[in-house]
């Protein structure tokens, strides 16, 4: 008998024991899968970012128009002064000036293709309309620190020494606009809290503060 109670007792534990199993198997089937991290592209100059499903949604907040204007209108300005490092190849002879030309080329060029990558992920248009009936392009102004006309044909026409005066001195005008519309965004209430575009603007202003003070040095490497 006491044997039969011993077999029995045995029996049931191991029935418990395999139901306890079973029970915490289903509990891990039916339970949410974890989140699979989403790798989040940093803005030129910021490396990528892991975030969860949950933390990305969070993160893609609607853009205000402030924004969307400042995407936009930065894209143009960056397109100026890719055209002015363009001129470098057959107008500037100095070493120095060369490279720090193809450096903001290469910045730019990328910072063009983040830039229009963010308003598109947005369902935005890369530039803002110009073709409403009545509107007088000539007389819109142009952005901050932006070249006039006559100031890219200048550049255009001029050789060695004088370009690189007048591509530095017109670079530093150009970065100091870029500087200006940064400023002016944060300055805009609600403007600027998307999160991808803080780290984008927070490279720009490091970035072209730190080329405007090589510019100015190298501007006073001519007057010695």
């Amino acid at each position: 008998m006491e044997d039969f109670v011993s077999l029995r007792f045995l029996l049931v534990t191991t029935a418990l024991v395999s139901l306890s199993a079973a029970t915490a198997s289903c509990q891990q089937t039916d339970a949410a899968p974890a989140s699979t991290p989403i790798v989040q592209p940093g803005a030129p100059g910021h490396s990528n970012k892991m975030l969860t499903p949950e933390t990305a949604a969070g993160q893609r907040r609607a853009p205000t128009e402030a924004d969307v204007k400042f995407m936009q209108g930065m894209i143009m300005h960056h397109g100026q002064a890719v055209q002015m490092t363009a001129l470098l190849k057959t107008r500037s002879h100095d070493k120095q000036v060369q490279e720090l030309g193809e450096r903001i080329n290469i910045s730019q060029t990328d910072e063009m293709r983040y830039m229009k990558q963010w308003l598109t992920d947005r369902g935005e248009p890369l530039s803002e309309p110009m073709d409403m009936p009545g509107m007088d392009m000539s007389s819109m102004p142009m952005m901050p620190g932006m070249l006039t006309q006559k100031q890219m044909e200048a550049l255009a026409k001029a050789d060695g020494p004088e370009f690189d005066h007048l591509f530095l001195t017109g670079m530093i005008q150009h970065h100091t606009g870029a500087l200006t519309m940064v400023k002016d965004l944060y300055a805009t209430p609600g403007a600027g809290q998307d999160p991808y575009l803080f780290d984008f603007t927070t490279d720009v202003d490091n970035t072209q503060q730190a080329e405007i003070d090589i510019m100015r040095g190298l501007l006073n490497k001519e007057k010695q």
